[in-house]
């Protein structure tokens, strides 16, 4: 195979995706996480089909199920709660797999996190990439500790904001998309069993998901407030009061939260590195390549196809350079795809009654080309 010794720097969902893609196929890999600690963050995420599918090739998604749930619709809601429509939702990982799972991200990174190191992954945390050195047929790393190794690959994996882009010589910056997002975890109440999304109301729309046997993941979507409210310990009192007008359960949900609920508030920004993602024998991949608002709730599905197709390819048969090449000859105008259409979601949301806005029909035509393989 053309690689034998791979860092992966960057230890969330992609990273870790990866590095148990490449270890299983016999790969020597380390894994470096700037985090002195290891884990998940504890709100929550929708794992489409495809994304469980990416799972379970790197023997995890049992383990993943067991406190997800799993559900194949979606229904539509007003902002009062009454019902618009119900809407079967495409099984893009294939007709054996749930169209859709909600679980809590920190359930999810455990599961990946002790799949890593079963598989012999180098694992150090508190540290990350500071220098690189490319020859022919290797790349030298000096990290931020003063070590150094060297290895047949470098794959960042460090997210939207990512070091490791302009650390290869890629330009491009994620940007704000013109909305922002609020995001708490709560009691699941007794009659939410799938996703629902409220619109109609004051502010972009609502939603929530379930997310364990008594966990619910529950969001608004706004314009950008002042930069000073970003961050995980955002005003409860304020989701309340830009949430004010959405009832039925997400009201009761929002509602019932203690005042000491951890909210977590973000500004929606959206990059795309339209053009190869590899520089030699380093590259990145992930968020840090590709990031587009969660309108469609295929970032983590991009990420894990990444990481899993990046695996099967660099240590297949052929020369690293032409598995790169094939890598991004089938990702680019699959993860292009999904972020153009985010986006134009976006558009559509932030500026209500666009004439020809088709909302359902752009999520519709996505999802079912996601049904073919990545």
């Amino acid at each position: 195979m053309p690689v034998h010794k791979v860092l992966v720097v960057g230890g969330g969902i992609t990273g870790s995706v990866l590095s148990l893609a490449l270890a299983q196929r016999g790969a020597d890999v380390d894994l470096v996480e700037i985090s002195p600690q290891w884990f998940g963050v504890g709100h929550g995420i929708t794992i489409q089909g495809n994304a469980l599918k990416a799972l379970r090739s790197v023997g995890v998604l049992e383990r993943v199920l067991k406190r997800a749930v799993p559900f194949d619709i979606l229904r539509l809601r007003r902002a009062d709660g009454g019902l618009i429509t119900e809407l079967p939702t495409p099984h893009t990982g294939g007709p054996d797999l749930p169209s859709t799972a909600g679980a809590l991200r920190s359930d999810l990174q455990d599961a990946l996190c002790d799949a890593v190191y079963a598989h012999g992954v180098q694992v150090r945390l508190g540290l990350t990439v500071e220098g690189l050195d490319q020859s022919p047929g290797h790349v030298d790393v000096t990290f931020t500790d003063g070590t150094t190794g060297r290895y047949d690959l470098v794959v960042g994996a460090d997210g939207i904001n990512s070091a490791m882009r302009g650390l290869i010589g890629i330009a491009e910056r994620p940007r704000p998309v013109g909305m922002s997002i609020f995001r708490v975890v709560a009691e699941r109440p007794p009659e939410m069993d799938c996703a629902e999304v409220y619109y109609g109301g004051p502010r972009f729309k609502a939603g929530y998901s379930p997310i364990s046997a008594d966990r619910c993941y529950a969001y608004l979507l706004d314009e950008n407030l002042d930069a000073s409210l970003i961050g995980p310990r955002a005003s409860l009192a304020l989701m309340r009061e830009r949430g004010a007008g959405y009832g039925g359960t997400w009201g009761k949900v929002v509602a019932s939260l203690p005042e000491d609920t951890a909210v977590d508030y973000r500004w929606i920004e959206a990059v795309l590195v339209d053009e190869p993602w590899h520089r030699g024998r380093t590259m990145v991949v992930g968020d840090a390549a590709h990031a587009c608002p969660p309108l469609i709730a295929q970032g983590a599905a991009m990420c894990m196809e990444d990481a899993v197709l990046l695996g099967e390819l660099v240590t297949g048969e052929e020369p690293l350079e032409k598995a790169l090449d094939h890598f991004m000859s089938r990702r680019l105008p699959r993860v292009g795809m999904v972020l153009r259409n985010s986006l134009q979601l976006a558009e559509w949301e932030i500026h209500p009654g666009t004439p020809g806005a088709d909302p359902a029909r752009i999520m519709s035509e996505t999802l079912e080309s996601l049904t073919a393989a990545a």
